[in-house]
């Protein structure tokens, strides 16, 4: 029996070994296939990635869950360079941005709060000599852009919500973020998703964040899922995403001090983020709020309908007296 417990013992280390050199092996291909498209800047010992494009009023875009700057540089930014300067950034743990010490490791389970991580994204955006911004969120980046509106009021011009997570939900998330985002599964079953998934979970898992609407062609290459599935993202995203709801909870009551313009924009078949949840809801809590309802349209309208995201972002600029 004692022979057989070794035995098992051994088999069992060397499982872990060959998964995390497998992840090893898979994140540094992601990461020299994705290398960073912009500055590095360093706040509070913090690597924070942006990337900044056109001159005009300042536009802060960020980011939703899982992703990183390059999903609004599929054309997307570009549409909005002639006139606003662009500032791009990636959030904590995600893309190229690291995350506060305390955040990272496979034994560490404390995620970034909304507000901690507007405050590092605030930190990156003054060594660039931002001044008043709109912000726009995309989904998760939905509830970080209320963070930076809450607490830069004075110096905020208007906010833009883009399918964007501000009201608290009913219901459980998926377990995924739960296991993924605790000491133990971040530590043992983490490592076994980078380094044996395969493409077409990937593909399957995009389809579903983009139906009704189908992604764009390349989408998945130019992103860089490869990034989003390095054992420190994927636990960065699940311990942010699980312990988002009573953070919410708490925020909301706040929303009637967001005195600036806010235009939300959100498609009606949107299952990720219903729209009935959250932005619909989020209207009654705003001073000057505006929904704008894409009929038809799923969780990504940035792509999928980015004349209505623009006209929002204008819209928010005029109300402001920025253009």
């Amino acid at each position: 029996m004692k022979g057989v417990v070794i035995v098992l013992l051994i088999g069992i280390t060397l499982a872990i070994a060959l998964t995390q050199i497998c992840a090893r092996g898979r994140e540094s291909s992601a990461r020299a296939a994705t290398p960073p498209v912009g500055k590095i800047l360093t706040v509070d010992g913090v690597s924070v990635h942006s990337l900044v494009m056109g001159t005009g009023p300042d536009l802060i875009l960020i980011h939703g869950a899982s992703g990183n700057l390059r999903e609004f540089t599929l054309g997307f930014a570009q549409r909005l360079s002639d006139r606003y300067r662009v500032i791009l950034f990636d959030r904590p743990g995600l893309g190229w941005t690291a995350r506060p010490k305390g955040h990272g490791g496979a034994w560490h389970n404390a995620a970034e709060t909304p507000q901690e991580q507007a405050r590092l994204l605030q930190g990156a955006a003054d060594q660039l000599g931002v001044k008043n911004p709109i912000v726009l969120g995309h989904s998760f980046g939905g509830i970080v852009a209320l963070a930076w509106g809450l607490s830069r009021p004075e110096d905020t011009a208007a906010l833009v919500l883009v399918s964007a997570v501000s009201e608290p939900w009913p219901g459980e998330l998926g377990w995924t973020y739960s296991v993924f985002g605790s000491k133990l599964g971040g530590a043992l079953v983490v490592p076994l998703v980078t380094a044996f998934v395969p493409r077409s979970v990937v593909a399957s898992s995009i389809a579903s964040i983009f139906a009704p609407q189908e992604a764009p062609e390349g989408y998945a290459a130019h992103i860089g899922t490869g990034l989003t599935l390095r054992r420190e993202s994927i636990r960065a995203n699940a311990q942010q995403v699980d312990s988002l709801r009573p953070l919410v909870v708490d925020m909301q009551k706040e929303y009637h001090l967001l005195n600036m313009p806010v235009e939300a924009v959100h498609g009606d078949l949107d299952t990720i983020v219903p729209m009935q949840v959250h932005a619909s809801v989020l209207m009654n809590d705003l001073p000057q709020g505006n929904l704008t309802v894409l009929k038809g349209q799923g969780h990504m309208p940035h792509h999928s309908a980015p004349e209505a995201v623009e006209a929002a972002i204008d819209r928010a600029a005029i109300g402001a007296g920025l253009r």
